[in-house]
């Protein structure tokens, strides 16, 4: 069975998640990898604001590649989401409640999710192409410089994906 949920990811909706769930994502989810990342924990850190509001959001750690004509987006597979342990837990701090990427997670950022209410989404290494076709709409938002790695802002409507890492902390890795 496959569960339905709609953005924003409410803490109702996070705590109603549980590790092995197969979810359809509908809404509104943002890219971010680890070049972006930096420079959004650098403008807070200088007091700037986030390039969009964090709370209750979606963070897909991909870098997607360009659209060929005709298309919203190119392939939009997810990254290693390693490479952003080191910002999550700041992130899930100021109200980030999702993440989506392949791989595991720090005992910092899994203490942060269980902290603070946030859950790990995986998505399917190789199938960018597939993912791409549930992206309806794509937008660059911030940090446009970074090409394939700019913030964009997009609408998807049944993204797939599968709860890896719930709120209670339960690793779909581990806990078997």
């Amino acid at each position: 069975m496959q569960i339905k949920i709609e953005t924003p990811l409410t803490s109702e909706k996070v705590k109603s998640l549980k590790s092995g769930d197969s979810v359809l994502i509908t809404g509104e989810i943002y890219t971010a990898r680890d070049a972006a990342h930096k420079r959004m924990i650098d403008a807070l850190k200088s007091g700037e604001k986030l390039p969009f509001e964090i709370e209750n959001k979606i963070i897909y750690y991909a870098g997607p590649t360009p659209a060929k004509p005709g298309q919203i987006i190119g392939s939009c597979g997810p990254t290693t989401s390693g490479r952003m342990d080191a910002y999550a837990p700041e992130l899930i701090k100021l109200g980030l409640t999702g993440m989506i990427g392949k791989g595991e997670r720090s005992d910092d950022v899994v203490n942060a999710m269980k902290e603070y209410g946030a859950v790990y989404f995986g998505a399917i290494g190789g199938a960018g192409a597939l993912i791409a076709k549930s992206i309806k709409a794509a937008e660059i938002i911030a940090y446009e410089d970074l090409g394939t790695e700019a913030v964009r802002k997009l609408t998807v409507e049944n993204f797939p994906a599968i709860v890896i890492i719930d709120s209670n902390g339960k690793n779909l890795y581990h806990d078997r």
